[in-house]
């Protein structure tokens, strides 16, 4: 038997990935680390050593232009010695290689035209950069692929932010089967310690922290609240001598559509509260549990979602309570904001800086960390809108948690004088005569 050497030594950090993969992966790695390298390697072993029937082994990059960019190439590079003795065949134009002994077939896909890949029977799957690719191309398309021989996939990249890539990394550090491996410029032995000196002076500690320590903390410059900011905030402990002269304000965001949830939150000064989660409640269900939790506790303001709250607003004030529509597009109070949306994400990101706790749900830090901003035209702050958010959460939910978490920043709150609180119940509008939830304003 001849050997065809394909010239590949690993390193030790991908010896031990090579060594440790089980069926599903995640491999958390900085630039330059050389994980598209041992990604392909990792195909071509699978597919040379396969006994299954017109196996299919698949390299999915967010882009098919930049699969090929990236990994056509390189993939015929590194099997030139199979190729060079008739192991391999090449289909340019299909942008895949079979080999001729068993029939095993490696191609290059793009997430981006996920089309392509329905239908299709997956063996293995490398999924690359996959910060970039869409949770639905997972849920609905490749992991589907894999059921029908429980194939194999590994998810590889860059940190970004939140998204899918790391939805799943944290995840899957609670399942047995998956395994993750994290390595950063300094584990990998990859690029000259002069070179890491010099990338770290010259870039941002965040983005440096991002794209080679693989912090998932660090926030990127379009992101409104980091991933770290949100952590903090979720194992922050506030005394309540500290926020228990404070004004109580409920934010209500009522579900529209969908996978969206009504959510009842609950906060006082500093401290937030669990929320309150209703799939699939009707108007009058949830006007009856915001109703309920107005009597116990007694809130100086209660801010509603008109988008879809509509109905609810209308039977509260029918039972008599007082309570505040928000328009999320409405016009900001501030010329800063594009408009009242922007305006209480980024009252809510000052509060959380400025030392507010939430709950620790990780479907709330994930939702408060995913949304981005920008400046307009004119200079006015934009909140990324929720349809794009919806796309990076996963299985395109809803942002709802963190629009309510926002509501309780709709207004300006002010305290309430002790003396009077026993004549406030917001169930008595006539006593709030006198009483002007927003006299800060």
């Amino acid at each position: 038997m001849k050997t065809i050497s394909l010239g590949y030594t690993p390193r030790e950090w991908q010896r031990q990935c090579h060594l440790g993969l089980k069926r599903f992966n995640v491999l958390v790695l900085h630039r330059r680390a050389g994980k598209t390298q041992l990604a392909l390697m990792q195909l071509l072993d699978r597919a040379a050593n396969s006994t299954l029937e017109l196996a299919m082994y698949g390299y999915v990059a967010p882009y098919l232009k930049q699969a090929k960019q990236i990994a056509w190439a390189r993939l015929k590079t590194l099997a030139r010695g199979l190729i060079e003795h008739g192991v391999v065949e090449v289909f340019d134009s299909e942008l895949s290689i079979r080999f001729v002994h068993n029939g095993a077939v490696v191609r290059l896909f793009g997430a981006d035209n996920a089309d392509s890949m329905r239908g299709l029977r997956f063996d293995g799957v490398v999924v690359d950069e996959v910060a970039q690719v869409a949770p639905q191309v997972w849920d609905e398309v490749i992991q589907p692929a894999l059921a029908d021989r429980k194939g194999w996939a590994v998810f590889i990249g860059t940190v970004s932010g939140v998204d899918l890539f790391s939805q799943l990394y944290f995840a899957a550090q609670n399942s047995p089967d998956w395994f993750t491996a994290l390595f950063t410029v300094y584990d990998t032995d990859t690029l000259d310690p002069d070179e890491i000196a010099r990338l770290k002076a010259s870039m941002s500690a965040e983005a440096f922290a991002r794209e080679f320590l693989c912090d998932f903390g660090a926030g990127g410059d379009d992101q409104l609240i980091s991933m770290g900011e949100a952590m903090d905030a979720s194992q922050r402990v506030v005394q309540e001598q500290d926020y228990s002269f404070s004004p109580i304000i409920l934010g209500v965001d009522v579900a529209r559509q969908g996978k969206d949830r009504t959510v009842i939150f609950r906060r006082q000064g500093w401290q937030s509260f669990e929320p309150i989660i209703l799939a699939g409640a009707n108007n009058m269900k949830v006007a009856a549990v915001v109703a309920e939790e107005i009597g116990k506790h007694n809130p100086q303001a209660v801010f509603i979602d008109v988008g879809g709250g509509g109905g609810v607003i209308d039977r509260l004030r029918q039972l008599g309570f007082s309570v505040v529509e928000v328009n999320f597009g409405s016009s900001a109070f501030s010329s800063r904001f594009k408009n009242r949306r922007t305006e209480m994400w980024w009252g809510m990101r000052e509060w959380l800086r400025s030392g507010g706790a939430i709950p620790s749900q990780p479907l709330l830090r994930q939702e408060l960390a995913t949304p981005k901003f920008w400046h307009d035209a004119v200079g006015k702050v934009v909140l990324e809108p929720k349809d794009e958010i919806k796309k990076r959460l996963h299985g395109g939910a809803s942002p709802d948690l963190a629009d309510a978490l926002a509501l309780t920043f709709a207004a300006p709150v002010a305290a309430v004088d002790p003396r009077e609180e026993a004549g406030l119940a917001l169930r008595r509008p006539s006593n709030l005569d006198s009483y002007n939830p927003f006299s800060t304003l």
